[in-house]
């Protein structure tokens, strides 16, 4: 099975990601539980967090070479974002 691919990517507070996807949709990934892996410990380090960004392809976010998730992660555990900004668009199209 394939998944969309990642157009971009943002670190915001509290150890979320906010994911957009080529096909327009934005979902809110939570990295806390991944804190409790020892893989993913660095990820505790705001300034590290705030350095993720898409990979080659937009098959998945890195940080470095040691630590990535895959957009199948991000796009089955992200939550859709409700944002004004698609409803407003929403509405101004009908």
């Amino acid at each position: 099975m394939s998944y969309e691919k990642i157009k971009d990517i943002e670190a915001i507070e509290d150890f979320l990601l906010r994911v957009k996807f080529h096909n327009g949709i934005i979902k809110i990934y939570d990295c806390k539980p991944l804190l409790k892996k020892d893989t993913f410990k660095p990820l505790e380090n705001e300034n590290f967090f705030r350095r993720v960004k898409v990979d080659t392809g937009g098959s998945g976010i890195i940080w470095n070479n040691e630590i990535d998730l895959a957009e199948s992660e991000l796009w089955i555990n992200g939550v859709t974002e409700n944002s004004q900004a698609a409803e407003d668009k929403a509405e101004y199209k009908s």
